[in-house]
């Protein structure tokens, strides 16, 4: 696809693209852009970032009604899998509707890992595999996994392998960080042998495991990734809070797509508008305070649809201080939002909202969902010492679901 940005430069002023994009400076493309998987045209180049506890069924289904794109489940580990874990075979249901069926896989031992793709390619007819080498999370690194397994370069490559090899004419993809702190960067390494094995695109969050979710994602990682591999479609993630930040990390990395994740927390609607700009289209207003608390209801009535009322609800109750971030909403409604427990119950509330509020403009960039950070890593005792372990700990395959 032909790329062409248009930048409109202040006087006086040498801007970076992600400057730009939070001065309201840039410009759309020309072209419609996209990329491909294996068979799959993901097309706008946007991909939802797997987030646990949120990208489950329902939620998908929200994002997609905003906009196409590639929408990836929660994330579910190898062994659990295998097993046939209640909790995992839970998290890995799809919409009866809903294509393609992307989902995401964690695991650190090939033959449990190839076990677990063949099941997921063969039984539950999934179209896409994504692997996970991002969380970062002591519960999953202090074993060596997660953000931590691309320092074992061997074990890497076997997990890979195995993946790739199960999946037959599925699409295997893997997301990873820059490394484990700034004395430990891994990510050329680790896109270069993905690229190696077969995998049909890589995914760059562009912070250390370090980071977690703190300080501002370094894209020049994207643009040194981008330049090293060149057979496979390169994706940045990383601070895409609104649609001119995809934009912003497109033109100033080269990358061919972007992975969006806390981001659309309370804003779905993001999705519609990194279509619009990516296609050279003007993006649409922001919906007001009453469109808002409309999304709200359609998002908890999605999850009673699926999970059932209170399981659902349950659920949802984590949402609503992001669709409400920003609104100057009172905090005793804040409060009983948290703790619905009925559509009917969340639609009262929604109509005591003043629905002509507009949506502050500020509140884009407002933090949601994760921002613990910087904080050391937890690895095994002399992990940094050997990096050509062929394994981890076992117990870095009883993950049943990270984030």
């Amino acid at each position: 696809m032909i790329r062409t940005y248009i930048f409109i430069e202040p006087p006086g002023g040498n801007l970076s693209s992600r400057e730009k994009a939070g001065k309201g400076l840039l410009q759309y493309p020309c072209k419609t852009m996209s990329f491909q998987i294996g068979p799959i045209v993901v097309d706008p180049p946007v991909v939802l970032a797997p987030m646990a506890g949120v990208t489950n069924a329902p939620f998908r289904r929200l994002c997609r009604e905003f906009g196409a794109g590639l929408y990836v489940s929660e994330m579910i580990g190898a062994r659990s899998l295998v097993e046939r874990s209640e909790k995992t075979m839970a998290l890995a249901r799809f919409d009866i509707d809903e294509m393609p069926r992307s989902i995401q896989l964690y695991g650190t031992d090939p033959g449990a890992l190839g076990e677990a793709v063949a099941f997921l390619v063969e039984d539950l007819g999934v179209d896409h595999i994504d692997m996970n080498f991002g969380c970062p999370m002591g519960k999953v690194t202090r074993h060596g996994g997660g953000a931590a397994l691309p320092w074992k370069t061997n074990l890497f490559r076997s997990v890979v392998r195995a993946a790739v090899d199960n999946a037959g004419d599925v699409p295997v993809t893997v997301k990873f960080r820059r490394g484990i702190d700034e004395e430990h960067l891994t990510f050329i390494e680790t896109g270069l042998i993905a690229e190696e094995e077969g995998v049909a695109a890589i995914a760059l969050h562009a912070r250390t495991a370090r980071q977690l979710y703190s300080g501002e994602a370094d894209w020049s990682a994207i643009c040194e990734l981008k330049e090293a591999v060149t057979t496979v479609p390169v994706l940045g993630n990383g601070d895409i809070w609104t649609a001119d930040d995809g934009l912003a990390m497109m033109s100033s990395t080269g990358c061919d797509g972007v992975v969006v994740g806390r981001g659309c927390l309370g804003r779905p609607w993001l999705f519609r508008d990194l279509a619009d700009v990516l296609a050279g289209r003007q993006p649409q207003a922001p919906p007001n305070l009453g469109e808002v608390g409309q999304i709200m209801i359609r998002h908890a009535g999605l999850l009673v649809d699926h999970f059932a009322e209170e399981t659902g609800l349950l659920l949802f109750r984590k949402h609503p201080s992001w669709y409400l971030k920003g609104f100057p909403a009172v905090p005793m409604l804040r409060d009983a939002f948290a703790r619905v427990n009925s559509i009917d119950e969340l639609t009262v509330l929604v109509s005591r909202l003043d629905p002509d509020v507009p949506f502050p403009e500020e509140a884009n960039r407002m933090v949601r969902g994760h921002s613990r950070g910087p904080r050391p890593v937890r690895l095994p005792q002399g992990f940094l010492e050997d990096r050509e372990a062929g394994h981890v700990t076992d117990k870095a395959e009883q993950v049943v679901s990270g984030g």
